[in-house]
């Protein structure tokens, strides 16, 4: 390998902006943010024209059966496990443009900038872009990375549908995918994730990196209640079943059980729907999903008994029938020490102010921690706005994020740790 002092070795920030802008441009939305959901024609398009950059780059290519696509730069040594990057190109529905985006456009930037170098690692190098992280089409986040890493079944991945009741089957096969490929969980040495931060912290202590040490527990909760559907106008008020009044009880208590767990707990509601939607009639269904995420397992443990207990109790208080029921949950990880190192001594090396953090968001390298060594670089978000068409981060920051991603990755592959 060539000696690249640390003082000249660099991505080419210019070129990655360049690449992300592009990217933006698929599925790009009025207000300036992107639409790329899980396996439509946008996402299929948005990883063609990575593929066609990676392999641009010298990286041989493949997609396995459950969508995962890999771009592999060979290192001097085959035989070894690479070391991986990498994140997703779907986005929301009202996305931005970098979110899971930025971690994929980067790996191939710390390749594209070691090419430029005549740099060659012991180690291959792997970029991984994980299917349907987002889990808003689908509702499964970080599909393929489950199942690549077997925390989820194949079949049961295939058999997710959408709105429209599309499968994620007939999705794939719609795309062309070949389904008879192999799911390959080769070993894999290390795995890095850079990622915007998706929250204010980094931004309002002024650092220009988070050293990612883990990722909070999260469950996603589905509740229904079943009531009557009546006309709003004769039926009395105390002759009514009517499921809204569950929600009007369960919404005070569960915040004052976040509030209790204050400042690390969080819960959200959303996607309250009620059938049918007249507001003439008093309705005969309700559903809403609950989100519950804290970084400490006891207290993730008892918010998510307090919650279920209230819901239970309101059903009962109101005498109607219904249930809370999970749908889909990530335990929270510890990254390994070694890979947290590499970060932290990369941005040491390159003089940047950064703090250790727990990340807030489920990410694929949750489910990869689970089988391979893992950390996550974090950079700054404008505001902490993601999952919103408004997300932006600095071109400064996204190189410097970069930056520390190719020095952690070259520390790892070269064995230096």
């Amino acid at each position: 390998m060539p000696d690249i002092s640390t003082d000249t070795l660099r991505v080419r920030g210019a070129r990655l902006w360049s690449r992300l802008m592009a990217m933006a441009e698929i599925g790009a939305t009025e207000q300036g943010g992107c639409n790329r959901q899980a396996l439509t024609p946008m996402d299929f398009q948005g990883r063609e024209l990575f593929a066609r950059w990676a392999a641009a780059a010298g990286c041989s290519v493949r997609v396995d059966a459950i969508g995962n696509l890999f771009a592999r730069r060979a290192g001097l040594d085959e035989s070894l496990p690479p070391v991986m990057t990498g994140s997703h190109l779907d986005t929301q529905p009202t996305g931005g443009k970098f979110d899971g985006v930025y971690g994929v456009l980067a790996g191939l930037e710390v390749i594209e900038s070691l090419n430029d170098f005549s740099i060659t690692t012991r180690h291959p190098l792997e970029i991984a872009v994980w299917c349907n992280e987002e889990g808003c089409r689908f509702p499964a986040a970080m599909m393929g990375s489950a199942v690549w890493s077997g925390r989820m079944p194949l079949a049961d991945a295939y058999a997710l549908e959408d709105r429209e009741g599309r499968s994620v089957r007939e999705e794939l096969e719609r795309a062309g995918v070949d389904l008879s490929a192999a799911i390959e969980r080769r070993p894999v040495k290390a795995a890095f994730e850079a990622h915007i931060e998706q929250g204010p912290v980094l931004e309002q202590l002024a650092k220009r990196i988070g050293i990612v040490t883990a990722v909070q527990h999260m469950s996603r909760h589905e509740v229904v209640v079943i009531g009557q559907e009546a006309h709003a106008g004769p039926t009395p008020m105390d002759l009514r079943r009517d499921p809204v009044r569950v929600l009007a009880d369960v919404l005070p208590a569960c915040y004052a059980a976040a509030a209790k767990r204050q400042p690390h707990a969080r819960l959200t509601v959303a996607v309250i729907e009620t059938r049918p939607s007249s507001p003439n009639t008093v309705p005969g269904f309700l559903s809403f999903f609950l989100d519950l995420r804290h970084p400490e397992t006891s207290h993730y443990q008892s918010l998510r008994e307090e919650v279920e207990g209230i819901v239970r109790t309101a059903l009962e208080h109101h005498a109607l029938p219904g249930h809370i029921r999970c749908v889909w949950q990530a335990q929270g990880v510890s990254f390994d020490p070694k890979c947290v190192a590499a970060v932290r001594d990369a941005a040491s090396t390159l003089a940047c102010e950064a703090i250790d953090m727990v990340s807030g968001a489920g990410h694929d390298s949750v489910n990869v921690a689970a089988v391979a060594p893992s950390a996550m670089i974090f950079v700054p978000c404008a505001g902490g706005l993601s999952h919103n068409e408004a997300e932006s981060a600095s071109a400064e920051d996204l190189e410097t994020g970069a930056n520390v991603l190719m020095h952690a990755m070259l520390a790892v592959a070269n064995e230096k740790i």
